[in-house]
């Protein structure tokens, strides 16, 4: 099978990353997950105290370096925000409520869909985001725009945030969730929907071995 570039689109907190991770395991491919680039540039901006500030946040760019390293322990890339491993940071839910807010920026979507066309130029890759396959790679062999409901979405996302021992509550994250569909739909840069050539996965209540399955039918035509 040639190498190929999978775009995968869709909905926060569906769970797009940990089936990207386990789709670039199986092909020995490269993960991107280009939502964390967008939560590093938030919290660089709210560590700054610009994240309400479109035009200092724009002017501070240039000092923005992002990079992911693999981690031996949890056998997956990190997030590094000018040398320091924000992996943690960046789940948070207060970065959560202001990533999309940030991703409406121009300058930060130009450097980021820059970055993530670099990385991607010799295929091989799996990347997820909001965008992938309508403007960041619109060319890919494989794009898939994953859904699910949002209350389940909201519940996933509630679990996890409670293993890690934040005090958080499930109908403000469903809410936070809502707020963020809405918010990803409607930006004038960049909005979520499906690219016309999209094949559509709706995983509210699929396991990951199911999702797998379906993957390998998908995968097929390219062998």
């Amino acid at each position: 099978m040639k190498k190929i570039i999978i775009a995968i689109d869709g909905y926060s907190s569906g769970g797009k990353s940990t089936f990207a991770k386990a789709v670039a395991a199986k092909l020995g491919y490269i993960f991107i997950d280009t939502g964390a680039m967008y939560r590093a540039v938030t919290l660089f901006a709210m560590r700054r105290g610009i994240a309400d500030d479109p035009e200092a946040l724009a002017a501070a760019l240039p000092e923005v370096h992002i990079a992911f390293r693999f981690n031996p322990a949890t056998g997956r890339s990190d997030v590094y925000l000018n040398g320091e491993n924000v992996e943690t940071e960046i789940r948070r839910i207060d970065v959560s409520g202001r990533v999309s807010a940030v991703s409406r920026i121009p300058q930060v979507r130009e450097k980021l869909v820059a970055m993530q066309r670099e990385m991607g130029r010799a295929r091989g890759i799996v990347m997820d985001g909001r965008d992938i396959g309508t403007v960041v790679f619109p060319d890919a062999e494989l794009k898939i725009f994953m859904t699910a409901d949002a209350h389940v979405r909201a519940e996933r996302r509630y679990k996890e945030l409670i293993a890690k021992g934040e005090e958080v509550s499930l109908a403000e994250i469903e809410q936070n969730i809502r707020d963020r569909d809405r918010q990803d739909e409607t930006r004038e840069v960049g909005p979520l929907r499906r690219a016309g050539d999209a094949v559509l996965l709706d995983n509210s209540y699929m396991t990951v071995e199911q999702q797998m399955e379906w993957m390998d039918e998908q995968l097929k035509r390219f062998e």
